[in-house]
């Protein structure tokens, strides 16, 4: 029999796990499995399922934006979430020796990681924040903007080689992308003066954070300003990790975290290296002190997303000052 998870005022909590597809939502909670619709209906249902067995917690994988509503209602319901990586799911379900993949399956391995990440002593940093309205839109204005950007740079290296019709077509083309982008741009702009006019006006204070920075830390990096420096940079993937095995250090690296954030973060920290007299002098110091370019410029990557960290939990607008720190290590 599953040995069940969470303790609460003495008794025992089971955990569930949600496998997330299109079309319908396969549930373990304890030893009961079911499959139910991905849908409003089926929502409902499967949180009176859930409420009426004192769940503790439920993990979901991020499939794609399939969850989203689901894990909205849960979270409306009172039901606390834990959105995990496909990753990190599939890499529990091998160590636990579980090969076989269907949904009933996965299923249960989320239910078993449920039971890990509800005993953990840091549980808090595994569950999923409410989810914010207002952000949840802007990142899907974010999401199509830059779907038409690769689109019209996809139209741009094939007109290089069309012949005069195909031109013609891909210059119409060319132009209704350009008055998408250009309508998309002012939805955007409309959102965050009406959302985030506070937040793009602190970020938009630091030399080398431009537009589209914004934008990308506001809708995919919620949590800047409310974790520790060390939290934000392993999110976003910029801190070294260790890779040190008996008498063996390895080399540090960076590994992991949100991809379309850190690209944003690394094209502010070149701008910044150059016109940011902070982020300059510290890239300086780096490699006067042997440092690689590669390793200055993550730790550059790093400093830049730690200031404007902690510019945000203070609410403080850039300050020259108080980031200048001469024995300041990478």
């Amino acid at each position: 029999m599953h040995q069940q998870g969470g303790v609460a005022n003495g008794s025992v909590k089971p955990n569930a796990g949600i496998d997330v597809s299109k079309l319908h939502l396969d549930v373990c909670v304890g030893a009961t499995q079911r499959r139910v619709a991905n849908d409003a209906v089926g929502w409902n249902e499967l949180i009176a399922m859930l409420q009426a067995a004192h769940v503790d917690l439920v993990v979901v994988e991020a499939t794609g934006g399939y969850e989203r509503g689901l894990v909205c209602a849960l979270q409306g319901a009172g039901v606390c979430v834990a959105r995990v990586n496909p990753r990190q799911a599939r890499d529990f379900a091998k160590s636990m020796g579980v090969l076989a993949k269907t949904d009933q399956v996965d299923a249960r391995s989320l239910r078993d990681f449920a039971d890990v990440l509800a005993r953990h002593a840091d549980r808090n940093k595994f569950i999923t924040p409410m989810v914010d309205r207002a952000r949840e839109l802007l990142a899907e204005l974010m999401t199509r903007r830059r779907q038409l950007v690769d689109m019209r740079v996809a139209e741009h290296n094939r007109l290089e080689h069309a012949g005069q019709r195909a031109a013609r077509s891909i210059t119409s083309v060319l132009k209704l992308l350009d008055k998408q982008i250009e309508a998309i741009d002012a939805h955007i702009d409309d959102h965050m003066d009406q959302h985030f006019k506070a937040q793009r006006q602190l970020l938009d204070s630091v030399k080398g954070v431009g537009p589209v920075t914004i934008l990308t830390l506001t809708a995919a990096l919620p949590e800047l300003g409310q974790l520790g420096r060390r939290q934000i940079a392993k999110l976003v993937g910029v801190a070294p990790l260790a890779d040190d095995s008996g008498g063996r250090s390895g080399k540090r690296r960076t590994w992991g975290g949100r991809s379309e954030v850190r690209s944003v973060v690394y094209m502010a920290a070149i701008v910044a290296m150059r016109h940011n007299p902070v982020i300059r002098e510290f890239y300086e110091r780096l490699l006067k002190a042997g440092k690689p370019k590669k390793v200055a410029i993550v730790a550059c990557m790093r400093k830049l997303l730690t200031i404007l960290n902690a510019m945000l939990r203070d609410q403080a607008l850039w300050n020259a000052t108080r980031h200048v720190k001469p024995a300041e290590q990478a």
